[in-house]
């Protein structure tokens, strides 16, 4: 018996670091899982890992960005597994620049990622919790970062959506109380994914939704960082899809409108 048995969740960005180890948690928990990435590769592995684990999901590859993403990526749940429970609002990235040298593009597309898109997939979901009511409670967790808690240099845009993003949450707790479902958010702090691998080369780049992005930090920021964090050291992925799973609980169920920081006392 798990304790998500029954449950259908949705995790975007859920083909590589942090989403997928909360795909692969709520599926251990019994949860029905539907898999979002960019890139339909990764999504169908962590889905392949999920059912030969013995649990059960479903890919909807795409980027969350895309007009009509939200509403495919609602009904491959109901479609598929006859509900929807949880949504955890995952997939995004950074595209840092000190201000005065930041484009629109920049803005905008790191904008729409970690807020545009968390917002049209609720409201895709709006009116299936509205038409479906169910005894349990059911779950959103958005996930934040401590760059939209405290701020971060050269993070003007990641900073304000993630920022937003707690305001969104806060005001979706307050909207959907009534059809039992709670909203809450995590905000990640140091956590080593792709994006903050420690790498010695100073052009690491990704390519992501078409635009080379550079990513990973240089050892000596990494080692600063890491003096700076109580434990001694950044987070793992499966520590901080550990903190998701905990929202996602009936133990979680009179947490409501909360962001909870996850940076091992960081800040």
């Amino acid at each position: 018996m798990g304790t998500l048995d029954g449950r259908t969740a949705l995790v975007s960005g859920s083909g590589r670091g942090i989403g997928r180890e909360i795909a692969l948690r709520l599926a251990s928990e019994g949860a029905s899982v539907v898999v979002n990435d960019l890139d339909r590769e990764p999504a169908e592995q962590t889905a392949a890992d999920i059912t030969a684990a013995g649990g059960d999901a479903v890919v909807c590859a795409g980027s969350v960005v895309e007009e009509g993403f939200a509403e495919r990526f609602v009904a491959t749940a109901v479609d598929s597994f006859g509900g929807l429970d949880i949504i955890v609002n995952n997939a995004g990235y950074t595209w840092d620049s000190v201000i005065q040298k930041m484009t629109d593009e920049q803005w905008d597309a790191i904008l729409d990622v970690n807020l545009k898109a968390p917002f049209r997939i609720l409201r895709a979901a709006q009116p299936y919790f509205r038409d479906n009511p169910v005894d349990h409670h059911r779950k959103v967790v958005n996930v934040s970062s401590t760059s939209g808690f405290y701020g971060n240099a050269g993070q003007a845009n990641y900073g304000a959506a993630k920022a937003g993003l707690i305001g969104l949450t806060k005001t979706m707790a307050k909207e959907w109380g009534r059809y039992k479902v709670n909203v809450n958010a995590v905000a990640f702090g140091f956590i080593l994914t792709r994006m903050t691998e420690v790498t010695a080369a100073d052009n690491a780049t990704l390519e992501i939704d078409g635009r080379e992005i550079r990513v990973g930090l240089n050892p000596d920021r990494a080692a600063t960082a890491a003096k700076t964090i109580p434990l001694g050291r950044p987070g793992t992925p499966r520590e901080a899809a550990g903190a998701v799973y905990l929202l996602c609980t009936p133990d979680a169920d009179y947490i409501n409108s909360q962001c909870v920081v996850v940076d091992a006392g960081r800040v």
